[in-house]
Formats: structure tokens, sequence, C-alpha cells
């Protein structure tokens, strides 16, 4: 009997060992998988590779195909598209057209997703040695909005 269990406590060790070094190359593999997938999602990228860089709201927006951005509040409900037509600056992939402002025939349609605020600011004011103190906290009215699609004439980049 001592002879069975000196080879089966020799054993455990050995397949504890083997499991970690599976489980190891089982993540090593799905990391391959993974990495290739990424390689996919990276030759595709290279057509949703453009951008476009417009003005809303008096702030300049880099704006990307099928992403989401946080403007200030739109005067459009939900679900509602919005285009914008004061395009700076449009990239393809392959040529830029930078505008003298705005690029002629371009446009960026956009679809409200929801309206939402802001993160809370504290404004806190204090004038020392006269024990005045003033807190007050300010959330940005924000309406998120999802790219749909970029435009140059009758050329579109989704």
């Amino acid at each position: 009997m001592s002879s069975d269990t000196a080879k089966e406590a020799s054993s455990a060790p050995a397949a504890a060992s083997s499991t970690p070094a599976a489980a190891a190359s089982k993540k090593a593999a799905s990391g391959e998988k993974a990495a290739s997938s990424t390689k996919a999602a990276v030759s595709d990228s290279a057509a949703a590779s453009a951008y476009a860089i417009v003005e809303a709201s008096g702030q300049q927006f880099w704006l990307q195909p099928n992403r989401y951005y946080d403007l200030d509040r739109l005067t459009a409900d939900v679900g509602e598209t919005v285009s914008l037509d004061k395009v700076l600056l449009l990239n393809d992939g392959s040529a830029t057209n930078l505008g003298q402002p705005y690029v002629a025939g371009a446009k960026v349609t956009l679809k409200v997703l929801e309206h939402r605020r802001g993160p809370k600011v504290i404004v806190y004011k204090m004038r020392p040695k006269k024990k005045t103190r003033r807190k007050n906290g300010h959330r940005q009215e924000l309406t998120r909005v999802m790219v749909e699609s970029i435009a140059m004439g009758s050329k579109s980049f989704s």
C-alpha cells in the first residue's frame, strides 16, 4: 500500500503542474484566435478610417463613423437624425479635404440616442480672511449621438 500511495502522491503534483500548463496553452490558443480576429478588424477599420472634424455648438469635434459622442444639448427628439454641414476637415482614408472655412458638399449624419446630463462640477469660491464662501454645482445638459455616416457629395463613408 505504501508504494501505491507514493505513486499517487508523485503523480498528483505532475497532474496539477500539467493542468496550469494546459490552461496556459488554451489561453494562448484563444489569444491567437483573438489576435487573428483583431487583425481582421484592423483590416476592416482601414475602410472605416474615415473621419471628419466638424463644428457643433461652438466647439470642434473629431467624428468617426459608428461611434457615439456627447454634444451640447440639441433640439431634436430621441431617434431623430440630425445632419451637420459645418465640416472643417474630411478624411476618407486616402485623401484629405480641408475646408476654407468649410468643406463644400460635406455632411455628417447623426442619430440622437438619448438626452443626458454630464458629470457634476463643483464651483467653490472663497475670499480669504472675509468668511465669505460660496459653493455651487453644475451639470451640463448633453445629447448623446451616434455618427451614422460621413458624406462628401454622393460618396458616403459609414
